[in-house]
């Protein structure tokens, strides 16, 4: 097991686990596991970023990253 912090912004957090602080994942945790264990559905998501940094699906977790996903923004 491994631990990340985990943000959700906006119409995410409801999907927020207790603790996202320190959230333990298997270490074999891909992002896109992640969206599954969280219950998150794929279409709800826009962009993630790891560490600062863009990252797609299949980005492996790894001890200690920052966490960061975002929903698609509408406006006008």
């Amino acid at each position: 097991m491994i631990e990340i912090e985990l943000r959700l912004f906006a119409t995410l957090t409801k999907y927020l686990p207790p603790e996202p602080e320190a959230y333990r994942v298997p270490g074999d945790t891909t992002v896109e596991k992640l969206l599954i264990e969280l219950g998150i559905p794929r279409e709800e998501t826009k962009l993630i970023f790891i560490n600062g940094k863009k990252h797609e699906l299949d980005y492996w977790l790894s001890q200690g990253d920052r966490v960061g996903i975002f929903p698609p923004v509408g406006g006008g």
